[in-house]
């Protein structure tokens, strides 16, 4: 099920994430614009778009095929006219190799409110391939992690120093779907029709409960 795209993996799984993270944010979402930093292949861009009118996207590679308005840059160097109500950075800051500076930049197109989601070191299924041997620490940048472009594995604490020196104030955070598995694992569960939309909505509840072993982990700002 999973599904190569320029050599990289792109699970199933994962756009199943961010239907829970629409639900985690929405109801911290302002009423306004939109700017989405890093709308790789725009996946998540088109579930936003059942939310906001005015939707802006930005990434270095990937220029989306739908009607929104849209910079082919990198925040890291990105010059925007405007500012927005909402910004939505979902799995991408790991990405950027000067993180503080990319968020700084980010707080000064910020009118609203931050949406910041990143991949969790210490989700359960990384905590048990840690055990296993398969990963040295929560925190390591494994090789797969590498070759998609990771600098960093992101816990609370350091996700939330990051946001601090960029001069943000978390207003939430919380963790999006208790994650035992890997993401192949859930794929190839799916596509034996072992899981259920009962039992994958039970682990995101219960990754409200414990967030520090949830899939992603998530922190909602604005300008401090």
């Amino acid at each position: 099920m999973a599904n190569m795209v320029s050599g990289l993996y792109f699970y199933n799984f994962d756009s199943l994430m961010h239907d829970y993270m629409i639900r985690s944010f929405e109801p911290f979402f302002k009423e306004g614009n939109l700017l989405e930093v890093g709308s790789w292949k725009n996946v998540m861009t088109k579930k936003l778009m059942n939310y906001f009118e005015d939707i802006t996207c930005i990434d270095p590679e990937f220029e989306p095929k739908m009607k929104v308005k849209f910079y082919k840059t990198a925040i890291e160097t990105a010059k925007l006219p405007e500012k927005y109500d909402n910004i939505v950075m979902i799995h991408t800051l790991e990405h950027i190799k000067e993180s503080v500076m990319a968020l700084k930049r980010i707080r000064g197109y910020l009118r609203g409110r931050l949406f910041i989601a990143v991949p969790n070191a210490h989700a359960a299924s990384r905590q048990i391939a840690v055990h296993m041997g398969l990963v040295d620490h929560c925190t390591s940048v494994i090789s797969d992690e590498i070759k998609h472009g990771h600098y960093r594995t992101y816990t609370f604490d350091t996700l939330e120093a990051d946001i601090k020196k960029a001069g943000l104030k978390v207003i939430h955070r919380g963790g999006v779907f208790f994650k035992a598995l890997a993401n192949f694992q859930f794929d190839n569960a799916a596509e034996a029709e072992i899981l259920t939309e009962q039992y994958m909505d039970g682990c995101y509840e219960l990754g409200k409960k414990y967030p520090d072993l949830c899939s992603s982990i998530y922190f909602i700002c604005e300008s401090g």
